[in-house]
């Protein structure tokens, strides 16, 4: 369910939205004052595009610390998806981060796992790039504190749902990935993370 930013705070002043998990909100376009951005204070949430051409592609993740430009949106907006509790702030100003954008650098990122050859390598490589910047590593498994469907990781690699299950299923039955019932999050392999055919850290 999409809400719009619109209804929820003043564009000029900072404001602290939370979502729940499975939630979106829509940045209203115009809402975007010049040199604004988003800053996320808790949880992990995933942006992505509303257009009717592109719905629902995935641009970014962000966690906490990560900011997103909201005067350099497309016309439509942009949307902010809860995959866990999630806090942040409108409103605030940019940080001086010597450049780096995190928005830039996932859509970076999945767009080389995107031009990988083979759907194997690039849910492969996806999974090592979320591991290596969202999860943590537990024990003899990787933590990822969320889930993805296997239709959003299908969009993330570019294969359809039907056969990211089968992957994702040859994972599982290799002992190189765990999802438990109840839980919200997954757990992988270690040595599935470090054979990532590519550095994604």
């Amino acid at each position: 369910m999409v809400a719009s930013l619109q209804q929820r705070c003043s564009p000029a002043a900072v404001s602290t939205i939370r979502l729940p998990i499975g939630r979106s909100v829509l940045l209203d376009p115009g809402l975007r004052p010049a040199d604004s951005c988003l800053e996320v204070l808790e949880g992990i949430a995933r942006v992505y595009c509303p257009c009717e051409e592109t719905e629902g592609m995935t641009l970014a993740f962000l966690q906490a610390g990560d900011q997103l430009r909201t005067d350099r949106l497309c016309s439509e907006g942009i949307c902010v998806e809860a995959l866990t509790p999630l806090a942040f702030c409108a409103g605030v100003d940019p940080s001086s981060g010597a450049g780096f954008d995190a928005v830039n650098e996932w859509t970076l990122q999945l767009l080389r796992i995107r031009h990988l050859g083979q759907a194997e390598q690039r849910l492969h490589a996806l999974l090592a790039l979320l591991v290596n910047r969202l999860g943590r590593r537990c024990g003899n498994w990787c933590d990822l504190p969320f889930r993805l469907t296997h239709e959003r990781i299908g969009e993330l690699i570019g294969t359809t749902r039907v056969t990211t299950t089968r992957l994702i299923s040859r994972l599982r039955q290799a002992s190189l990935m765990a999802v438990s019932s109840g839980e919200l999050g997954m757990r992988l392999a270690p040595e599935l993370i470090e054979s990532a055919p590519l550095s994604v850290a």
